[in-house]
């Protein structure tokens, strides 16, 4: 028999994802049956006198639909926890780190996490040629499959699958489209997404960014020296930057500034009973600030000897005020005003006299910031990538990752984003870890909780064969991947392991930079869950499974354990598919799951909301007890889930029946 996501994929549309999203917002243009009604729609539009435009530019390419289709596709994997880190040093953590296909934990995290992230930040592969991208999906349907999904025919069929381990722009945007379709929802309505890129891909990165979060929410483009010369041979010009493409959720998205640096504070030279500050002329300055551009701005003010002054230019043209005359008289009144003698002589133009005195505004140093533009061109503030590589190779003790993004670059982008010192922060690239190694800085230079999600795919530092077994030389050794000898050599088998490695690594160095100022309830940990498929026997034991007979011949459960899925760990099968569940559900991890025993059966209950059987061994008696305490309210819940291969037909209808006949109304819902 088929799953039930193997039952819903089959049915997905290139629109699904899209119409899902449409029906959350607008549900008043869906039918009962879930039919979008388009007249309706466009009755609508023109009730609001919205523009129609009849014509528009958008980026095509080799499987846009195909992509667009993935985007609303359910997973087809689980979620294994690693019970050893997440009953250990991760217990109390509130930071995830997911090893598994990005794609498929996205998918994963949509039902809890939907409008909860406040920043994402990715480093996705440039696709440059040379860095190892190549595009990885089988197209696993048959051809009279793809035609029937997508109303292609027998070449456009072969173009779609010509795309197939490429490293070409429209394998590239395959790769990324699903990924940024799911990335959006997860984003809150005030959240940003910031993308590194190099000029490869950055144009057809902003055609498909424009695409799914809007042009009108495109917050820019930063450039960033890397310090490194890139694509220089005979037909190309050689480059020393790459770029941070940013893009808001909604318009409620706000810009923040940088903190201010010791440099930034020396000007900040006066003080007050407020504190620090500096002070800005009041005049507006630039040749464009002329009286005529804003006539309402010039008027006269009082100097401290009473003569009267005007907003005059260095050459004596007819200038104007930074502020209203109402606003100048309020600062005034707050003692933000401040008269300094000029040694020029009085100004005279345009029938106008203005003494020596100049009129000054105070503005203090507390809670002030900088705007990000341009800053991240310096090194002082970020650093190229061969010192952030510095830093990770001082962290390891061996070189173990090459081109780590700088942590300061994440820093900037985390505090630039304006959001609480307890958001959270994804990053479903993570690669080495930089993100969460920032986040972690951060939180403890400002005592903040600020939480991380990283995702990275288990990537081998040796080579596999087409089967993934490892290829071997000669003597019989592993063979390195090229850039991933260092790790190799470290012992690292996968770059997911250097990434865990490095949040320990840089939390021990935190905690010892920050010795005397080390917040009580730093979180330097995570807990750590495995995104995979299940193994080849299980999916045949699902074919296979009959719901219909009477007795049970294979314990599915144990499918899903770590042994059977071959995977580190002492995980059971019920703790997977439990925390897949969870998941499903929109629990967070954190969740607070009670036992609840029926004799020796063990369900799991969530939240007073649902209860989970999961294992084998349910019988009438554990029905009979499991409605007595429904009926007697010592239990209470609004659902039973189930594990449907763990119940056969009669065990299931007995249950089903005996909910039914409750007085409070509880919902049986049968997985498979």
């Amino acid at each position: 028999m088929k799953t039930d996501n193997e039952k819903y994929n089959e049915a997905v549309q290139p629109n699904t994802a899209f119409l899902n999203e449409l029906k959350e917002k607008l549900p008043e243009f869906f039918t009962k049956d879930g039919s979008f009604d388009l007249d309706k729609f466009k009755r609508q539009l023109k009730n609001k006198n919205v523009n129609e435009l009849s014509e528009g530019y958008q980026l095509n390419f080799i499987g846009k639909d195909y992509a667009r289709r993935q985007a609303g596709e359910m997973p087809s994997t689980v979620i294994v926890p690693d019970e050893k880190q997440n009953q250990g040093e991760g217990k109390n953590s509130k930071n995830l780190f997911f090893t598994g296909d990005n794609l498929e934990v996205l998918r994963h995290l949509q039902t809890a996490y939907t409008n909860k992230v406040d920043v994402i930040y990715i480093d996705p592969p440039y696709n440059t040629g040379s860095d190892g991208f190549a595009y990885q999906d089988s197209f696993e349907y048959s051809d009279d499959k793809l035609k029937k999904m997508f109303g292609l025919n027998d070449d456009e069929v072969e173009r779609l699958k010509s795309i197939q381990l490429k490293a070409s722009h429209s394998a590239w945007l395959t790769f990324m489209y699903p990924r940024l379709v799911l990335a959006k929802r997860l984003l809150s309505n005030k959240g940003i997404i910031f993308i590194s890129i190099d000029d490869n891909e950055q144009a057809n990165l902003v055609e498909i960014c424009n695409n799914i979060f809007s042009e009108s929410n495109y917050i820019g483009c930063i450039t960033r020296a890397t310090g490194t010369t890139t694509g220089q041979d005979a037909n190309k010009l050689g480059s020393s930057l790459d770029y941070v493409l940013c893009f808001s959720k909604s318009n409620k998205f706000k810009l923040g500034g940088l903190p201010l640096t010791d440099e930034d504070l020396k000007r900040f030279s006066e003080t007050d009973s407020k504190g620090k500050y500096s002070v800005l002329q009041l005049r507006k300055t630039g040749n464009a600030d002329r009286k005529e551009d804003r006539p309402k701005m010039f008027y006269p003010l009082i100097a401290p000897d009473n003569s009267e002054v005007y907003p005059f230019g260095p050459s004596g043209y007819l200038s104007r005020w930074r502020v209203a005359k109402k606003t100048y008289i309020q600062l005034l009144n707050e003692g933000m005003i401040v008269w300094k003698k000029n040694k020029n002589k009085n100004f005279k133009s345009g029938g106008y006299k203005s003494s020596r005195w100049v009129p000054y505004v105070k503005y203090y140093a507390e809670g002030r910031t900088k705007q990000a533009s341009n800053l991240l061109d310096d090194f002082k503030i970020v650093p190229g990538n061969k010192k952030a590589s510095l830093y990770l190779k001082k962290l390891f003790k061996n070189q173990v990752f090459t081109n780590p993004k700088p942590i300061e670059l994440i820093k900037i982008l985390v505090s630039i984003s304006n959001i609480s010192k307890d958001g959270l922060v994804l990053d479903f690239f993570a690669g080495s870890s930089t993100t969460a190694d920032a986040v972690m800085q951060l939180n403890a230079e400002d005592g903040g909780h600020r939480r991380f999600i990283m995702v990275q795919l288990p990537e081998k530092t040796y080579e596999t064969n087409e089967d993934g077994t490892p290829k071997l030389d000669k003597k019989g050794n592993y063979i390195p991947t090229k850039g991933g000898k260092g790790a190799y050599d470290a012992g690292f088998k996968s770059i997911d392991a250097i990434s865990r490695k490095r949040i320990r690594l840089a939390a021990k160095k935190i905690k010892e930079d920050n010795e005397l100022t080390f917040p009580k309830d730093f979180d330097g940990s995570f807990k750590h869950y495995r995104v995979v498929k299940p193994s080849k026997l299980t999916l045949e034991n699902i074919d296979n499974f009959d719901p219909n007979n009477i007795n049970l011949f294979t314990n599915m459960v144990e499918g899903f354990s770590s042994n059977s899925l071959n995977i580190p760990g002492n995980t059971s099968g019920e703790q997977t598919i439990l925390t897949t569940w969870l998941a499903k559900d929109g629990y967070p991890f954190d969740a607070k799951v009670d036992e609840v025993k029926f004799d020796d059966y063990i369900a799991h209950k969530v939240e007073d909301d649902r209860l989970y059987l999961i294992n084998e061994g349910w019988t009438s008696n554990e029905t009979k007890k499991l409605l007595n305490q429904l009926g007697t309210h010592k239990l209470n819940v609004q659902s039973v889930v189930i594990f449907g291969y763990s119940f056969n037909i009669a065990e299931l209808r007995e249950l089903e029946n005996g909910l039914k006949q409750l007085d409070s109304k509880v919902t049986l819902l049968k997985r498979y």
